[in-house]
């Protein structure tokens, strides 16, 4: 029997489309606090300018570099969680899915690495 005919299980591809969604709502999480670290350094620095201690505004050192990384991760988050899901989708089609869990993997790393250098930049700040 020709794969393209063999009887398709709705529920996985439901399932696919889930899982795919899911991950774009961690992509605009993740993109979300990146905006909101980057936009929190600049607030301070201007109510401290606005406040008058010109002199000792302080630098936004590295919360910029770390909100942009995050917004970055969350547009990677984006690219990988599609090409996961037309993968899978591909898969099911075929009747061949394996499951990966790489990019569960990666993520949760990259996230890890990146809280510990706020932890570190949070602490060095106080």
């Amino acid at each position: 029997m020709d794969p393209q005919y063999r009887k398709q299980n709705p529920n996985d591809h439901l399932a696919n489309e889930r899982t795919f969604l899911a991950w774009i709502r961690t992509s605009i999480g993740i993109m979300g606090f990146g905006f909101v670290v980057v936009k929190f350094s600049l607030f301070v620095r201007q109510i401290t300018a606005v406040l008058g201690h010109k002199a000792e505004a302080p630098s936004t050192g590295y919360s910029p570099v770390i909100g942009i990384l995050l917004v970055a991760l969350g547009a990677v988050a984006t690219l990988f969680s599609y090409i996961r899901y037309i993968d899978t989708k591909k898969q099911l089609n075929a009747g061949t899915y394996y499951h990966s869990s790489l990019l569960i993997q990666i993520m949760t790393v990259v996230i890890f690495l990146v809280s510990v250098l706020l932890i570190f930049y949070l602490v060095k700040s106080i």
